[in-house]
């Protein structure tokens, strides 16, 4: 059903009354969703989704009609009558509305008419064609089929009791349209008062006792018949009281007990409990196991992962949908054809062990959360496989594995190059990649000073896309486990060891650089404290100078104090914080525009030949080309085309239109004077 608003509008001058129709149920939803899909084939015609292979069709929504795909399985369209009417020889869609007849005979013409017949040999037939106002949850045809045999021959060896109870079990003493099956409702039953308990999922799907509702709403003058995809039993204990009486589930039962979790599985509530059996408990190393089990806080996590907020019965999934568990993360739960799927494993073995007051899904695989988990444990993983061996061929194992509040930088595999042994270096270098307290990135701030276990202070910087620890910069969400949490970094850490200054007496690429900083006056610039990004000319980059242009550049420090200046930015910039039209502000004046493409950071179109040489008052990023200003946006677009940039990018400077060039000779000219005092 819906609920129609009349609004009144205006359009032209002329009123217009407009019916808003809303649907007032998911099921609904998907209903008409159906009807607009199938108008075109008649009226009153649904289309419907059938997995391909199989009996299966489903009312569905716009997502999974344009994916095309139900449980990861393709889908094929089919077209039938909507619910509550029939074809009619000659004539297009379904005109006819079907016949209201009593529930004995609905059961004949919906598809059920296996429990038509076991309705006559029940002695039910006589209660469901006379008076009254009842709901049947009919099973189909195809449900009867399924059943095993055994449990039929039990059913109908006595057909005075079994099956009339059974019968009975499926029957509501009052009319319940789709509307009113409400999610999380239950229904006192003809047999006993025995509840059937109903949920109602936001993707249409309805459930009774975890069977799936495919015909619902199929009206008779004495209730209505919903048909259903299987045959339902009676429940009468809890989801505690199931996992008593299984031996299969006698670890899950010790552990719910040492946790002290008996009591939350007894009472009320809307549970989805993954219970691992035995043998996913044995899979798990006797170590591990022995300390999540010693261990209260980590117990409680680990069983709390393993269960659902609510209550989700396998039927009610027909895609990967991410869940809250109780212990504050979620779990994907999907499904792959018939199969239910947990973080898009096929490890559940067993569905739908339905209780009072939620479900059982069986696992042959314990589910172990980060919280749960130590240091090495959060770095199993093939992403990080070659720090984690690194982090214990250099003798931290001890730390990885302990209870020490730290937090552990795992840069990943492809940041590091070629064969990686263990020296000395090697093994300080890893220290330094374990920080002193735990922590979370989301508490970090610009500045930030973090001291690592070999004694160095590493500083955090904030960038509008990314978050970095001196060069390495968070590639992945936090794992926090037990005591310690994991970082992971796209590189490995190169922490500052001296000034700027510094760092470039030391690397024999900046020798002709050196030189011309003392020429300039600039050396005190580059040893004091402060936050300088350095886009170093390497010699290279002077070499690109014929030799008479380079010896007159140098024997002007007016002129190379500005050349200079204009390759030093305000405040620090490693590589991971260029996004697209970021700037920086040189110190001789005007901007520095910088980007990124295939990887590589451009500084006024010019490559940056090596990232990220941190120091302790700025970092340096070598270049092997003198940097100039780019001319105003207009004349660049008319010299380069749109597809010039990164060509001229490379290529080599020409002396004289460096020397001749108007904007950066101006800038010069301008800036020198006032700047050269600043240097000295």
């Amino acid at each position: 059903m819906n609920v129609c608003v009349l609004v009144p509008g205006l359009v032209l001058g002329l009123s217009l009354v407009l019916t808003v129709c809303v649907a007032r149920s998911p099921y609904q939803a998907v209903l008409q969703h159906s009807r607009i899909r199938g108008r075109q084939q008649g009226p009153n015609v649904c289309a419907m989704q059938q997995i391909k292979g199989t009996d299966k069709k489903y009312f569905t929504n716009c997502k999974q009609w344009y994916h095309r795909k139900i449980c990861g399985k393709p889908t094929v369209i089919t077209y039938e009558c909507c619910p509550g009417y029939e074809r009619i020889p000659g004539e297009k869609g379904c005109p006819a509305a079907l016949p209201l007849v009593n529930i004995y005979n609905t059961l004949g013409v919906v598809g059920a008419s296996t429990t038509q017949m076991y309705s006559d040999r029940a002695k039910l037939r006589e209660e469901i064609e006379g008076p009254g106002s009842f709901t049947f949850f009919a099973p189909s045809n195809e449900a009867w089929a399924a059943l095993p045999t055994e449990i039929l021959d039990a059913l109908v060896s006595n057909v005075n009791i079994e099956l009339l109870n059974a019968l009975h079990y499926h029957m509501v003493n009052r009319r319940l349209t789709s509307e009113e099956l409400r999610h999380g409702s239950s229904f006192a039953s003809m047999y006993q008062d025995f509840h059937v308990h109903i949920h109602h999922y936001s993707n249409g799907v309805v459930t009774v006792n975890c069977a799936r509702l495919i015909k619902p709403d199929q009206h008779a003058t004495n209730g209505i018949v919903h048909v259903v995809d299987r045959v339902i039993t009676a429940i009468s204990n809890n989801v505690q009281t199931l996992i008593d009486i299984d031996d299969d589930l006698e670890t899950l039962r010790t552990a719910i007990a040492a946790a002290g979790l008996t009591a939350m599985l007894e009472n009320e509530g809307q549970y989805t409990v993954f219970a691992p059996t035995n043998e996913a408990f044995e899979k798990i190393p006797q170590e591990t196991l022995n300390r999540i089990l010693g261990d209260p806080v980590a117990l409680r996590d680990l069983l709390n992962y393993h269960i659902l907020k609510q209550m989700q019965c396998a039927e009610s999934i027909v895609s990967g949908t991410p869940m809250e568990t109780l212990q504050g993360t979620v779990l994907e739960v999907g499904c792959d054809g018939d199969q239910m799927t947990l973080n898009g494993k096929a490890i559940i073995t067993k569905k739908d062990q339905l209780g009072t007051n939620g479900v059982i899904h069986y696992i042959n695989e314990l589910l172990i959360p980060d919280s749960a988990k130590t240091l090495l444990e959060l770095a199993e993983g093939s992403s990080v496989s070659t720090a984690t061996k690194l982090f214990d061929e250099a003798g931290l194992r001890p730390h990885l594995t302990g209870s020490e509040a730290l937090t552990m930088l795992v840069p990943l595999n492809d940041a590091f190059k070629g064969s990686v042994t263990m020296t000395p270096d090697m093994r300080k270098l890893m220290t330094n990649h374990i920080l002193k307290e735990q922590l979370s990135s989301k508490s970090l701030y610009h500045g930030q000073e973090l001291e690592t276990l070999g004694g160095l202070r590493l500083r955090v910087f904030v960038y509008r896309n990314n978050l970095c620890i001196e060069n390495a910069c968070i590639a992945a969400h936090d794992k926090t486990g037990r005591y310690a949490s994991m970082f992971t970094v796209d590189k490995v850490l190169t922490p500052p060891m001296g000034t700027i200054m510094d760092v470039l007496k030391a690397d024999d690429r900046f020798s002709l650089l050196v030189g011309a900083i003392q020429t300039a006056g600039m050396t005190e610039l580059l040893n004091q404290q402060g936050a300088l990004t350095f886009f170093a000319p390497t010699n290279d980059a002077f070499n690109t100078l014929p030799q008479a242009e380079l010896n007159r550049l140098m024997r002007n420090p007016q002129e190379l104090s500005a050349v200079l200046r204009y390759h030093l930015g305000e405040g620090m910039l490693v590589s991971g914080g260029v996004g697209s039209h970021t700037r920086v502000k040189p110190l001789l004046g005007g901007k520095l525009e910088l980007g990124v493409r295939n990887y590589t950071v451009y500084v006024n179109k010019v490559p940056v030949a090596d990232a990220d040489l941190m120091a302790t008052n700025g970092v340096v990023h070598g270049v092997n080309s003198i940097i100039k200003p780019l001319p105003p946006k207009g004349d660049r677009e008319q010299a380069d085309g749109p597809a010039a940039p990164l060509r001229s990018a490379a290529s080599k400077v020409d002396s004289k239109s460096f020397r001749n060039d108007d904007l950066f000779q101006k800038v010069i000219r301008s800036r020198s004077s006032r700047t050269m005092s600043h240097g000295q």
